[in-house]
């Protein structure tokens, strides 16, 4: 009779080890993102993040709110590039931008990495990312969860997912209600394509374009996969500074869906907003998706942010102290239309005109 070897962990493909490696170099990066609020409770490694409640004792009626999102087929750019450290800032983007349009501010974050073979660098490479972004918009990263899937997903294959919590007082709560006749719209720019429409760009860029993420395009000033992998902009810290110095009615956060149907997403029944797309130029990649893939301009607008990842909507007399804050701040704006009575129009916001050039 011949011998047999039992069956483990690890001859189903799960790397239990690895695992621990890569919490333990992760570690020092999450360290980076603590807050006061989670300094001292646990840390990583435990079942749960923790987070001190008894700081929101400031608040009168705190509001907490709460957004998950990924990054999409993102992914798969940064997986052929073999670049792990920057599809964290867009998996933060993605989750605390939607949070603070509503006025909140960024407190705790929580990530999930599905893998098919657990690499410790390349896990700690993504963690790192998240990290960083955590900075960027002033939260902690208080846990998460590394899961390998074998049999799944191929060696090289993962996916990011995310989890976040923020706070706001409930009269300093933004919104549609706020919003009136006579306010400004006002653009803030994209730092390209963010994390929304990948499954389109890939379509054309690869499949219609014969294009390799090594190819350099004169009109990008880089190749295109150095491009395609552009960390979103984290505007949290830059919305939150405007709360504080101008009278800010809301934001709209610009991801799938495009400009027009994100506006209208916090514009009140009645009143309209109008975008005029003369006020900015798109870059350069939103211009070779368009003509690589003839992809007619209103499926662009529809699926990419086309040069604007976020808008604040302010009254008119505030419109010049919000460029200012954040022009300090290094963020490119423009006021680039107006809310109105909606009158005859059938939607919350449209655009209008033709882009400059």
């Amino acid at each position: 009779m011949s011998e047999t070897t039992g069956a483990s962990y690890a001859s189903a493909g799960v790397d239990i080890e690895a695992g621990d490696r890569a919490v333990e170099l992760m570690k020092e990066w999450v360290k980076k993102t603590q807050r006061a609020e989670v300094a001292g409770l646990g840390g990583l490694g435990g079942f749960a993040g923790l987070f001190d409640a008894s700081a929101l004792k400031r608040y009168e009626r705190p509001l907490l709110a709460s957004a998950t999102d990924g990054v999409g087929t993102k992914v798969d750019i940064a997986r052929q590039m073999g670049v792990y450290d920057t599809i964290g800032h867009d998996l933060v983007a993605m989750v605390m931008d939607d949070i603070v349009v509503c006025g909140a501010e960024p407190l705790f974050m929580t990530d999930y990495i599905c893998v098919g073979k657990v690499h410790p660098e390349r896990v700690a490479a993504i963690v790192k990312g998240i990290a960083e972004g955590c900075v960027l918009a002033g939260c902690a990263l208080v846990g998460g969860e590394t899961a390998e899937h074998p049999g799944l997903l191929g060696p090289d294959d993962f996916d990011v997912a995310g989890a976040g919590t923020g706070v706001v007082e409930h009269d300093r709560l933004l919104g549609a209600d706020r919003i009136r006749t006579g306010d400004a719209v006002i653009a803030m720019a994209s730092s390209g394509l963010h994390s929304n429409g990948y499954s389109l760009v890939r379509h054309v860029v690869f499949d219609r374009a014969g294009m390799t993420l090594d190819q350099r395009v004169d009109e990008l000033g880089r190749t295109l996969g150095e491009e395609l992998l552009e960390p979103t902009k984290i505007y949290s810290l830059d919305c939150l500074a405007l709360t504080r110095t101008t009278d800010v009615h809301a934001f709209s956060h610009i991801t799938g869906g495009g400009l027009a149907a994100n506006l209208a997403r916090v514009i009140p029944d009645g009143l309209h907003a109008t975008v005029d797309r003369s006020t900015w130029a798109p870059g350069a990649i939103f211009d070779l998706v368009g003509k690589a893939g003839q992809v007619e301009r209103l499926e662009l607008e529809k699926t990419l942010n086309m040069g604007v990842g976020m808008m604040a909507v302010v009254p008119a007399e505030f419109v010049d102290a919000a460029l200012t804050t954040l022009a300090d701040r290094g963020v490119e704006s423009w006021v680039a239309g107006e809310i109105t009575e909606r009158g005859t129009h059938t939607t919350g916001a449209e655009l209008v005109g033709d882009y400059a050039k």
